[in-house]
């Protein structure tokens, strides 16, 4: 019997007039580009859980050793009676930090938020028969669009973990802080992950690893579009490539076409052109330091409270309160 509930402010034509407009901004503009997010089918989701488990993809196993030694602090530094989590998908990490608030006794509500109705359902039935007295209440949003929509009541903490954050622009990042701290009451938290600026080396070898699982991950966008809308890319005449941007501090991920070349995406009535060595920019994922987070969420209305990091300090989990 199910014990958890849904709320769905997202449905299957909005997440196809995003992925329209996305397109045809993204991809008929002088400088291409598609948004991350794209990546996420079945096969892309697939394809980044073995990128997690690579050698040189070292983000996630730091982010999860932090949340392994510093649960009890958070739970602690939060008082979360909810846990309101962005991007939920499959809620593995989640459960150190559930059963941090479940051991300080707070814990009441797990919120998670996420496109894919699917993988809340998933995420929640697997968590249910462990949690049996946790109130289940997952949403299907857009955290870009909908946050004032999430639930309130009782003390939250909002988290927002895997560096996802480093996904936007700076633009991007004021909007989107600005717009959660427009919905935190008093005694709300933010928990972001962020990742921090390291030898720029490694930070490109954990964008284009030695196996081309990453080559894989992002080509898969291509026939994500090719499916959904008709294209006919031919994913063998691109090449996977990722830089460092040091004036920016982030990792850029692109498509490169190999030759010149025109691709129709049928159920928009597009024809694009590529010439030899033309890119789409199809992720920007921002490296950060602390004074620099610090100050972004100050702008944005917080106040850093907390900063913990992993013993090689490659990563690290911030814990900001409303100003």
């Amino acid at each position: 019997m199910k014990t958890h509930t849904i709320d769905v402010h997202l449905g299957d034509d909005d997440l196809r007039a995003s992925l329209e407009k996305d397109v045809r901004d993204g991809l008929t503009g002088t400088v291409k580009t598609l948004p991350p997010k794209y990546f996420y089918d079945a096969r892309g989701s697939e394809l980044f859980e073995e990128i997690t488990e690579l050698p040189e993809y070292y983000p996630t196993r730091r982010e999860r050793s932090i949340l392994e030694a510093r649960a009890d602090e958070i739970a602690a530094a939060s008082g979360a009676e909810t846990l309101v989590e962005l991007g939920s998908g499959s809620s593995v990490k989640t459960r150190l930090l559930l059963d941090g608030l479940q051991r300080a006794g707070t814990l009441r509500r797990y919120v998670p938020v996420d496109v894919s109705p699917t993988a809340l359902e998933g995420a929640m039935d697997a968590l249910a028969p462990d949690y049996p007295h946790l109130q289940l209440h997952g949403v299907v949003a857009d955290f870009e669009h909908h946050l004032g929509l999430l639930p309130t009541g009782g003390r939250r903490m909002v988290a927002f973990l895997g560096g996802t954050i480093g996904n936007l622009t700076p633009a991007e990042r004021l909007a989107f802080l600005t717009d959660v701290r427009s919905g935190l009451e008093e005694g709300d938290t933010l928990l972001l992950g962020t990742d921090l600026v390291k030898e720029p080396t490694r930070l490109v070898a954990a964008y284009d690893d030695a196996a081309g699982v990453t080559a894989a991950f992002n080509k898969n966008v291509l026939a994500v579009l090719n499916r959904t809308l008709a294209a006919d890319f031919d994913l063998a005449s691109f090449d996977h490539v990722a830089v460092w941007n040091a004036e920016e501090e982030w990792i850029e991920m692109r498509l490169r076409s190999l030759r010149p070349q025109s691709v129709q995406v049928r159920e928009l009535g597009l024809r694009l052109h590529f010439a030899q060595g033309e890119e789409i920019r199809t992720e920007i994922s921002a490296k950060f330091r602390q004074a620099r987070l610090e100050a972004e969420l100050a702008q944005a209305g917080y106040r850093l409270a907390h900063w913990w990091t992993d013993p090689d300090e490659d990563f690290a989990l911030s814990l900001a309160v409303p100003a």
